[in-house]
């Protein structure tokens, strides 16, 4: 466990210097400080399991994790532009995020949006710059990453759970496919990149993929299991509405079963094998 627990520290740790790097001040965006600070603002704090997986994959296959450290920052921005906009009364209307004022909440409505959007469009520029990628992972990365994010990825996700609200005969598939959509395709999409800075095989890749997506399916039950033990309200159909807390357990414990089984074959797979248990066992 402790080697687990310096290595997610090393992750952690590797992404928080790096990642507010991207988006400093300057002479030419002295106009767009406030901006920047409400994009920084949200970037700061989080579990960062996202890039974690980037890196633990690039390593467990042989990569530099050198080559991971822009495509790991750059799918962390995107998952915090989701949250951002996510949070805006419109849509969940959440005051607190990671322990603190949501973003519209500490700079406004339409400041909070527009962060939102900036935080979706850098990653892109910053994956292009990475001097350690070669053009080709570049573009396999931009292009796995832009699709996991777009119609047939989160904003997708996020247009079926707000479809499902108005209904109260939500299936169990249809249930699991705004999961994958959601939170398991950007999951996914950052095990694949790991393999991408790595240089892995269409075998690594299709391995990341298949071991991320029900990393991510797991992740989401076990959200709406702890939801619901702190008494949250439900405002969305989730498997722990349909089936209850005891049923959604069995099925996330399945599905991370399934997800290891996925990554029997990588040789260095235990720091990913233990961060699959903690993400299953924990309890926030």
């Amino acid at each position: 466990m402790g080697n687990f627990e310096e290595k997610k520290a090393k992750y952690l740790k590797l992404t928080d210097e790096k990642i507010l790097k991207y988006n400093n001040y300057s002479n030419d965006n002295r106009p767009q400080m406030e901006l920047i600070d409400a994009m920084n603002y949200s970037l700061k704090g989080g579990k960062r399991i996202r890039p974690m997986l980037v890196y633990a994959f690039c390593e467990a296959l042989g990569g530099n994790i050198d080559n991971a450290v822009a495509p790991a920052c750059a799918v962390e921005m995107i998952h915090t532009s989701a949250f951002i906009h996510d949070d805006l009364p419109a849509l969940d209307n959440d005051d607190i995020r990671r322990d603190k004022e949501a973003s519209h909440k500490k700079f406004g409505d339409a400041l909070a949006i527009l962060a939102g959007d900036a935080l979706s469009v850098l990653p892109f520029e910053v994956i292009a710059d990475a001097p350690e990628l070669t053009a080709d992972q570049k573009i396999l990365i931009i292009s796995v990453l832009a699709n996991s994010v777009g119609r047939d990825g989160m904003i997708g996700g996020q247009v079926i759970d707000i479809e499902s609200r108005k209904r109260d005969d939500v299936t169990e598939e249809e249930i699991m496919n705004m999961y994958r959509c959601k939170k398991g395709q950007l999951i996914a999409v950052s095990c694949v990149i790991g393999a991408i800075c790595a240089e892995g095989t269409n075998e690594n890749l299709r391995a990341a993929a298949e071991f991320g997506l029900r990393v991510g399916l797991s992740y989401q039950i076990i959200d709406d299991i702890l939801d619901a033990e702190e008494g949250k309200p439900a405002d969305t159909a989730s498997i722990v509405t349909l089936h209850g807390i005891d049923k959604a357990r069995e099925m996330a414990n399945k599905i991370t079963a399934e997800a290891l089984e996925w990554i029997d074959n990588i040789d260095d797979n235990g720091f990913l094998k233990e961060l699959t248990e903690y993400l299953l066992d924990r309890t926030k």
